[in-house]
């Protein structure tokens, strides 16, 4: 049986590229006044004819749930790897991230759902929770994975490795400190996505950058690639609210369009984008998480269940909680401030 770390080290591979795109949507939305950039946002929005995921007739229509404004939104951010996906096949989503967000605190959590989890996926049985979107489309991914965690989720957005090398490439590349040499040889693809990268502060075009965020052969393994990948996305995202970038908003959309697909109509996009103003980060969490993740094997193949639906959305619900604030003294007595408030306004 496949290790955990085995079955884990690709859980985050795609978080940041997802997050990237979004970052490049909510900047574009924000700059909605230009014609040419609102009539680019149109066309991340695909016919079924034209997406890259989604089948033009599915076996089971699924309905999407709609998202009136005020209420919490819950993105899908799904990041595939088609290399090994046959020419008219749709490749198995590696990488499954919820990022779900209060538009009344305007906090946003991210839960990373593990691939390999076997769960529920209507009207097909159990299986791989990664190839819901095989089966259907992002509408079934959408609703397997918002059935597990007890989530309405309204939007997806899909991208993959050249969606994010083109991403750096339209910002003009990311100056960034490598901390350490990181080489690996993928002969995949004819080593075309090799990792060859010398320590120090450098620009990173989107091949590089791209070899940057991959890296994960330390000691560590996806806990400092997780780190690597915050720090770079803080990286970019400043880079994507440079005065040049809004300019040029337009070319960088198009640059990115042909490889995303995403259900955000413009408008949504609009309301997004004035939400991404001022939004923080929560906390980000994995599914299943580890006190509730079993290892078993099913059909000869190992996967990961876990111990109940229950437990999983009442999880979710313990991290979407709101928590104290830091700023407040948590071991004050209201009832003694109250009476000092109070005889000090009678001293008056």
């Amino acid at each position: 049986m496949r290790t955990r770390s085995k079955k884990q080290n690709k859980k985050f591979k795609w978080l940041f590229i997802a997050i990237l795109v979004v970052v490049a949507l909510i900047v574009g939305a924000v700059v909605y006044w230009g014609s040419g950039v609102f009539n680019s946002l149109d066309g991340l929005q695909k016919d079924n004819k034209d997406s890259l995921i989604n089948p033009e007739t599915p076996e089971i229509e699924v309905e999407v749930p709609k998202w009136e404004g005020s209420e919490r939104v819950n993105i899908l951010l799904l990041g595939g790897d088609a290399r090994e996906a046959d020419p008219n096949e749709m490749a198995r989503s590696d990488s499954m991230i919820v990022a779900s967000i209060d538009p009344v605190t305007k906090e946003a959590h991210l839960f990373s759902i593990l691939r390999d989890t076997y769960t529920e996926i209507e009207g097909y049985g159990r299986g791989r929770i990664n190839t819901a979107i095989t089966l259907g489309g992002a509408p079934l991914a959408m609703q397997t994975i918002g059935d597990l965690l007890g989530l309405e989720i309204q939007y997806y957005l899909y991208t993959d490795f050249e969606g994010f090398k083109a991403l750096v490439d339209a910002i003009g590349g990311v100056h960034f400190t490598v901390e350490k040499d990181m080489k690996y040889t993928d002969n995949a693809d004819k080593n075309r996505y090799d990792i060859d990268l010398k320590a120090g502060y450098q620009l990173l075009d989107g091949d590089k950058a791209l070899q940057y965020v991959r890296f994960r052969h330390d000691a560590l393994s996806d806990y400092t690639r997780t780190e690597r990948q915050r720090n770079f996305l803080m990286t970019v995202a400043k880079e994507m609210q440079s005065t040049w970038n809004i300019i040029r908003m337009r070319e960088i959309i198009e640059s990115v369009s042909p490889y995303i697909d995403t259900n955000i109509s413009v408008m949504d996009m609009l309301k997004l984008g004035q939400l991404g103003l001022g939004l923080k980060i929560g906390d980000s969490a994995q599914i299943p998480p580890f006190e509730h993740l079993r290892e078993t094997t099913i059909g000869g193949a190992s996967v990961l269940s876990y111990s109940s639906v229950e437990d999983i959305q009442n999880y979710v619900q313990e991290v979407l909680a709101p928590k104290p604030d830091p700023t407040v003294d948590s071991e004050a007595d209201p009832t003694s401030l109250n009476e000092n408030a109070a005889s000090n306004t009678t001293a008056q």
